[in-house]
């Protein structure tokens, strides 16, 4: 699995420059575990590419733009939870709660780490990312992905051209972000150090900081001697904030709408579906080949149709229906010679009453007849109310003659020939 790490610039420095997408923005690329692939800094827009690739993209959020608060609360379901937060929280903030985006993290000792941003800025995030290609996303405060050990401070600095970022994790679940405006951009250390020193008054500090200016930030830890003994300053590197990153549980993406818009990976189902189109085009071109054979087969049928009855009846200029056509004439030649056709009244008649007489002679009683239609070469019998019906004795002598019974209604039974 792919897993892209980006740290955002904060959203001072986005509303100070004049394309805030066009900031370079550290990047990891990690496959395999925690094989790094590839990493360096690189504006949004050029990391299209990437970000399309990766199965997860995980955004770390600039510690100044998250405000992380301690809140007490019972054990809740993840819906109240979400639900509860911003009455949870109100009291501690100074803006509205409809415009933040909220998340908590595990709960410790019956407490909980609730991570606040602003809503619209990381809906502008989000959005920038899905429009990138993410397809699976995720936000936590960079401040938590810092290392962590009871006593002991972690800051880490991310210099831009605009401001430098220092991010400071106090305590397990407490970090605060300073944006600094260095009055002297060239050497901004000594003044990162000056803050870092009125945040942490006493504890040990373990800075990291980027790889070129850790000559720079140790002699400004020297030069103050109140601090020459407590700040230990380190190479940044991806490893330690992909390792924080995984182990934090926090993320904002899902109250702000980047889970719930996960996209399907539709490129994992890219050649099933393919197959899948291509059998169906198979099919489709088999069932109108098929089709187009029946038809001509059809065309055929008809036409020999159409001439034997033109051979036989060649006076006959209208030809709707030859099969039926025939038959009528047919059953016309018959009456004429006195014969009579087998669904004509006379014929189902004496069917009906052989098939009585041999049910009767079989010692079962006839049912009684209360009277006889007939109509659309169907003989209807009506049976007396009070008439035994012997329907499958009927059935069986009515099929020795040719004819078939169906129950039209209550009480009377219809007729046909089989012919």
């Amino acid at each position: 699995m792919s897993i892209l790490y980006i740290r955002l610039p904060s959203k001072a420095a986005a509303d100070s420059a004049p394309h805030w997408i066009a900031l370079p923005c550290p990047f990891a690329l990690v496959s395999h575990g925690d094989t790094i692939e590839r990493e360096g800094a690189a504006p949004l827009s050029d990391l299209s590419g990437i970000i399309g690739k990766a199965q997860r993209v995980v955004l770390l959020l600039a510690a100044s733009d998250v405000t992380l608060l301690q809140v007490q609360m019972p054990p809740l379901s993840p819906s109240r939870l979400k639900a509860a937060l911003p009455n949870l929280v109100e009291d501690q903030l100074m803006s509205d709660p409809a415009e933040c985006a909220f998340a908590a993290g595990s709960a410790v000792e019956g407490w909980r780490a609730v991570a606040v941003i602003n809503r619209g800025w990381i809906g502008i995030l989000i959005t920038t990312l899905r429009t990138l290609g993410a397809r699976h996303l995720a936000a936590i405060p960079s401040q938590l992905c810092l290392p962590w050990k009871t006593g002991t401070v972690s800051a880490a600095v991310a210099a831009t051209d605009a401001e430098i970022d220092l991010t400071v994790r106090l305590a397990e679940q407490q970090g605060i972000g300073l944006p600094i405006l260095p009055d002297q951009p060239a050497s901004p250390a000594h003044e990162v150090v000056q803050v870092l020193c009125a945040v942490v008054p006493e504890a040990p500090i373990i800075l990291y900081v980027p790889q070129a200016a850790v000559h720079d930030y140790q002699e400004a830890a020297q030069a103050i001697d109140a601090l020459a003994q407590r700040i230990t300053v380190y190479a940044d590197n991806w490893s330690r904030w992909i390792g924080g990153a995984n182990a934090v549980s926090v993320d904002l993406a899902a109250d702000a709408g980047g889970a719930s818009a996960a996209r399907m990976d539709w490129r994992a189902w890219r050649w099933p579906l393919i197959l899948g189109a291509a059998v169906l085009l198979v099919n489709i071109a088999g069932l109108n080949i098929d089709w187009q054979r029946m038809k001509r087969e059809g065309d055929m049928l008809r036409s020999s149709m159409v001439q034997t009855y033109r051979a036989a009846y060649p006076k006959e200029t209208v030809i709707v229906d030859p099969l039926a056509q025939m038959r009528q004439k047919i059953a016309a030649a018959r009456h004429v010679a006195g014969q009579a056709a087998p669904d004509d009244f006379t014929a189902l008649a004496a069917g009906f009453g052989e098939a009585l007489e041999s049910v009767a002679a079989s010692g079962r009683k006839a049912p009684g007849i209360a009277s006889l239609e007939y109509r659309d070469r169907s003989l209807f019998v009506r049976l007396k109310a009070d008439a035994a019906m012997p329907v499958e004795q009927v059935k069986a002598a009515l099929t020795a003659h040719g004819l078939s019974l169906t129950q039209a209604t209550t009480g009377a039974w219809q007729i046909r020939s089989n012919k």
